[in-house]
C-alpha cells in the first residue's frame, strides 16, 4: 500500500484524495485535493464550472496523526459564482474562512464543553484566542434549525459576566429548559431585538412571559408583546421582603440602648431569614427572644412570612384577596422597608397572582445562570459578550457533541 492511500484512509474525509506529503520542521504536511472535478462555491455551495484562477497553497490544521503536527495543504481555486460574482471554491474539509478542517473543530469544541479553555488550548496547541472563534464555527454549525420556532412559555433574565455592569440577556424556553436567544445587555432595546428577530407571527403564539420586575423588561414585554400573561418570579419577589427585614434589622441594631442588646439583634439575621420550619433549636430561640424584647423587627418577621404563605397558595383568586389584604398591612404598619415593598407589590400584582396561578419561575433561568456562572470561573472569566455567549450557545442550547472518531477502511479491493 502507497504511503498516500494509507494517508487517505487514515484521514477517512469525504471526496478528498491524498496527493503528496512531507515533514516539515513543525511536523507532518500532507498535500491533498478534492476528488470532484466541478468546484463548489464557498458563498452558495452551488457547482461552479468557470475557473477565474488559484490561489497560492495554505495550509489547515488537522487532528495529530500519532502525536505528530499534521496539516492538510492545498491551493484553492477561485470560481465564478452567477450570484456570488468571484470566491474561493468549498473544500469538503473545511468550512469557508477556517484556517481548521471540521473534525479538527469539533474535537476543540467538545473538549470545550468539558473542560477550561486553557486546557483545550493546550490539549489542541492552539492559542487561547483561537478556542473562541473556532466554537461559534461549531455552534452555527450545529445548532438545530431556528431555535425561536414553537415558542410559547418563555423565561427572560440578565446575567453579570464581567465587572462594570457587563450584562448579558438571556432567553430560555421553559419546556425544554434550554437557552434560545442570548444578546449583550439588559435594557429593554436589548428586550426588543429579540421580539423584533421572533416576527410579529411567532410573537403572537406566545402565552407566558417570566421575568423579575425589571421595569425595563416589563415595558419591552409590554410593547411587543402586550396580550402575553405577564408572571413575576417568586424568588424576585420574596427577597423584596427579605431585604426589606435585613434592613430593618439593621435599622434597630443601630439603634439599640446598649452593645449587648445590638449584639443579640445581630445574631438574629439568619434565623430571621429562614423558614419556620427550617429553623434549628437554637435559632427558634433567637426568634422568639425578638418576639419578647422587638415587636418592631418582629411584626416585619411576620410580614415576610406572611408574604411567603400566600405565595405557597394555588389558588389565584385566593391569593388576589390575600395579597390586598397583605398590601394594606405592609403600608400601614409603620415600618418603612416594608412600606416601600408593599407599594411595589401593589403595582406588580397582576404578574404575582400570575405566579400563583401558572406556578411557573425563574428557575430554568437561575438554574442557567448557575451553569454559566461554572463556566465563567472555569475559563476565568471572558473579555467579550460574543465569547460568553458561544460558550452559552456551546453548553445550554441542548447541543450534544462527540468526540470525532474516524474510521478507516483497510481492506483490499
Amino acid at each position: 500500500m502507497r504511503a498516500t492511500t494509507l494517508l487517505s484512509r487514515l484521514f477517512s474525509i469525504n471526496s478528498t484524495r491524498v496527493r503528496g506529503f512531507e515533514f516539515a520542521d513543525d511536523g507532518l504536511v500532507c498535500d491533498v485535493e478534492p476528488t470532484t472535478r466541478v468546484a463548489v462555491c464557498g458563498g452558495c455551495m452551488k457547482p461552479c464550472r468557470k475557473v477565474h484562477d488559484r490561489r497560492p497553497p495554505r495550509e489547515w490544521r488537522h487532528l495529530d496523526l500519532a502525536g505528530v503536527r499534521t496539516a492538510l495543504r492545498y491551493a484553492p481555486r477561485r470560481v465564478e459564482c452567477d450570484a456570488c460574482g468571484v470566491t474561493t471554491e468549498l473544500v469538503p474539509w473545511a468550512t469557508p474562512r477556517s484556517w481548521f478542517t471540521e473534525i479538527f473543530e469539533q474535537m476543540t469544541a467538545y473538549l470545550a464543553q468539558q473542560c477550561n479553555r486553557t486546557a483545550v488550548a493546550e490539549v489542541m496547541r492552539l492559542s487561547w484566542n483561537t478556542v473562541g472563534p473556532i466554537i461559534e464555527r461549531v455552534v452555527a454549525r450545529v445548532l438545530p434549525g431556528d431555535r425561536l420556532d414553537g415558542l410559547t412559555h418563555i423565561g427572560i433574565d440578565e446575567l453579570s459576566y464581567r465587572k462594570h455592569h457587563k450584562y448579558v440577556t438571556i432567553v430560555i424556553d421553559h419546556l425544554t429548559g434550554r437557552v434560545v436567544w442570548a444578546r449583550e445587555g439588559k435594557s429593554a432595546d436589548t428586550l426588543i431585538e429579540f421580539f423584533v428577530e421572533l416576527g410579529i407571527e411567532r410573537a403572537n403564539k406566545l402565552e407566558v412571559v417570566s421575568i423579575d420586575m425589571s421595569p425595563a423588561y416589563i415595558d419591552a414585554v409590554r410593547t411587543m408583546a402586550p396580550h402575553v400573561e405577564l408572571v413575576f418570579d417568586r424568588f424576585h419577589v420574596q427577597k423584596l421582603a427579605q431585604e426589606a427585614l435585613d434592613e430593618l434589622r439593621r435599622a434597630e441594631v443601630r439603634e439599640a440602648p446598649d452593645t449587648a442588646a445590638r449584639k443579640e439583634l445581630k445574631g438574629t439575621r439568619w434565623a430571621l431569614q429562614k423558614r419556620p420550619w427550617n429553623l434549628h433549636a437554637m435559632e427558634r430561640s433567637r426568634v422568639s427572644g425578638v418576639q419578647m424584647t422587638n415587636r418592631r423587627l418582629y411584626r416585619g418577621y411576620l410580614i415576610k412570612e406572611t408574604l411567603a404563605a400566600i405565595l405557597d397558595g394555588r389558588q389565584q383568586h385566593v391569593a388576589r384577596g390575600k395579597l390586598q389584604e397583605w398590601i394594606s398591612w405592609a403600608t400601614h404598619s409603620g415600618l418603612k422597608p416594608f412600606v416601600r415593598v408593599g407599594k411595589t407589590i401593589a403595582k406588580h400584582i397582576d404578574g404575582i397572582v400570575a405566579y400563583v396561578a401558572t406556578g411557573i419561575s425563574n428557575g430554568r433561568s437561575e438554574g442557567t445562570n448557575g451553569k454559566v456562572r461554572t463556566i465563567t470561573r472555569r475559563a476565568y472569566g471572558f473579555h467579550t459578550a460574543d465569547s460568553l455567549i458561544a460558550m452559552l450557545q456551546l453548553c445550554c442550547s441542548g447541543i450534544r457533541l462527540r468526540p470525532p472518531v474516524v474510521v478507516p477502511s483497510f481492506h483490499q479491493t
